[in-house]
């Protein structure tokens, strides 16, 4: 959401942000709504305004006895309370119209974000570890867990459809293992308070973190108007709404171990094998609210305490940073973490990190009160997946297999498996 203020006062800017997002110019389109608007209040409180004096000038006429004065007087100010009444519903109306023009604006990337209409124009920004080296053909992650009698596709559709799947034995086990491990790491080295949120929300609390209304065909609804949230990043940004924190209190960070459901409406045809784009996944989430001035600076925290969940797995992979035509809706500046999969010979992101600016904040109303100071700013917020589980197990699959099928077991993962080493099917849990 955008400051109105800011954009009548730097149109040419915000046109110029939002061209770099491959949008077309729109300050003309929201000036001519916001005039509209103040043109309309103005004459509103005129009409309050003469209506007051109108009030005063009828004791004034009936004092000097000029009673068709006075009439004429009452008269006027019967139209005036007419005008103004139905005059209010309409500067409602008109608020509400430009509302939802700024609510269907993507937020303006940093001036260091790489100019491109999509991800082809992506940056590696660098790289961790190395590929690993095998010397037979792996396989991909789906044909592993099939083989192994722990990962069921077949069953899941006839409950559920397509887009799901059933762990059994060691695979749903570790699904439970690795949400432990990441949120040990997080809370316990570094420094993220772990949170326990509801997956059901409503409307406005999808609307703070910028789902609603753009993006709400994305979404699962339940029939009572209930939302289920599609990350944890919805719950845990809004535990800062319509709030005034101290500046003392900041940064504030959460994690949070999570469901997230998404209906990957766009997503006919790709990846429609395997646990890549489920309906249903599991997810840490990472989320911050801290200062304007520290915000970057998160950022790059944010980014490392993400990257250290796949150094201490062994995983190989980099890091690049989204191009502005590939940056998400709330987003300024993202991370993409891509992990490799020796199984399909490729990349695939297994972690976003994000800052937003005052972007959400201004959408929840979500403040700071500087020390010594008593106007309030708007808080910054950043999110980022820390890491995304079901990917995870997937890169385990892919980069811990072995020439018969099994899966080792990465060093620091097997205490949360109960010491197990290998995988070895389904008796093997």
């Amino acid at each position: 959401m955008f400051d109105i203020r800011w954009i009548r006062d730097n149109a040419a800017d915000f046109d110029a942000g939002l061209g770099l997002r491959g949008i077309a110019p729109m300050s003309e389109t929201v000036l001519e709504k916001d005039t509209e608007r103040r043109d309309h209040v103005a004459k509103l409180q005129d009409a309050q305004n003469r209506r007051n004096a109108a009030s005063k000038e009828i004791g004034a006429a009936k004092a000097s006895g000029d009673e068709a004065r006075a009439q004429h007087l009452i008269s006027e100010i019967a139209q005036l309370k007419s005008f103004v009444q139905s005059g209010e519903e309409v500067e409602r109306r008109l608020d509400q119209e430009l509302i939802d023009i700024l609510s269907g604006i993507p937020n303006l990337p940093f001036s260091d974000v790489p100019v491109g209409k999509d991800e082809s124009a992506n940056v590696e920004h660098h790289t961790s570890g190395q590929k690993p080296e095998m010397n037979f053909n792996p396989q991909q992650h789906f044909e592993l867990g099939e083989a192994l009698g722990l990962m069921d596709f077949e069953t899941a559709a006839k409950l559920s459809g397509s887009r799901f799947v059933i762990l059994k034995g060691a695979l749903a086990r570790m699904e439970r293992a690795l949400g432990a491990f990441m949120l040990d790491i997080h809370t316990g080295e570094n420094g993220y308070t772990e949170v326990a949120p509801p997956v059901l929300v409503r409307d406005h609390t999808m609307y703070g973190t910028g789902q609603l209304p753009k993006f709400e065909n994305d979404q699962f609804k339940t029939v009572d108007g209930f939302w289920l949230i599609p990350t944890a990043e919805v719950p845990l940004t809004n535990l800062a709404r319509e709030t005034i924190h101290a500046e003392n209190d900041l940064p504030l960070r959460y994690t949070a171990f999570t469901p997230c459901f998404r209906l990957e409406a766009g997503a006919a045809g790709k990846d429609t094998r395997g646990m890549i784009r489920q309906h249903q996944f599991s997810k840490v989430e990472l989320v911050t609210i801290t200062t304007p001035e520290a915000s970057l600076e998160e950022l790059e925290r944010m980014l490392g305490c993400a990257e250290k969940i796949l150094q201490l797995l062994g995983l190989h992979y980099r890091v690049v940073t989204l191009a502005t035509g590939d940056l998400g809706f709330g987003a300024r500046k993202t991370y993409d973490i891509e992990v490799w999969l020796p199984g399909q010979d490729a990349y695939r992101e297994i972690s976003s990190c994000s800052v937003c600016g005052d972007f959400q904040a201004r959408r929840m109303n979500a403040r700071y009160r500087k020390t010594g100071d008593k106007k309030t700013e708007f808080v910054h917020t950043l999110n980022g997946s820390g890491l995304a589980v079901g990917r995870t197990m997937v890169a385990i699959l892919e980069n811990y297999q072995l020439n018969d099928g099994t899966i080792e077991i990465p060093d620091i993962l097997q205490p949360y498996m109960g010491g197990l080493k290998i995988i070895e099917g389904s008796t093997g849990a």
